[in-house]
């Protein structure tokens, strides 16, 4: 069974790869092709073509880590999750109370600001 996580690391490190690993890693995770078919389309080995997934994997665990932009990106995303939530909190219960017009313009806003972070995905 192919590690998703692989997939996703290509993503956020995959433009500091030597050319061929990040060929042979796109492929093999996101292409879902075999070693033998990413040794025929690169002209190489399938031994090669091992060889660079496997550095390609070391690299990126090693680089995320050192640098943990992935495990602090997907934190982030959790954290916006929560603040939207608490956001439609307060607005609901402002409504419920009969509170002001302010309150629940500024729970609004912040709802309206983490949608878009949730968007991007």
């Amino acid at each position: 069974m192919k590690n998703l996580q692989f997939s996703l690391l290509i993503d956020f490190y995959g433009n500091i790869l030597a050319p061929k690993m990040k060929d042979a890693l796109e492929l093999y995770y996101n292409e879902d092709l075999s070693l033998s078919e990413i040794a025929q389309h690169m002209q190489i080995t399938r031994q090669g073509v091992r060889d660079n997934i496997k550095r390609g994997e070391q690299f990126l665990t090693e680089t995320e880590e050192r640098l943990g932009f992935f495990k602090r990106y997907y934190g982030l995303e959790d954290d916006m999750s929560q603040i939207r939530n608490l956001a439609m909190n307060i607005r609901d219960f402002n409504n419920r109370h009969n509170k002001t017009a302010e309150i629940n313009q500024f729970a609004e806003e912040i709802v309206s600001i983490a949608s878009k972070f949730e968007e991007e995905e």
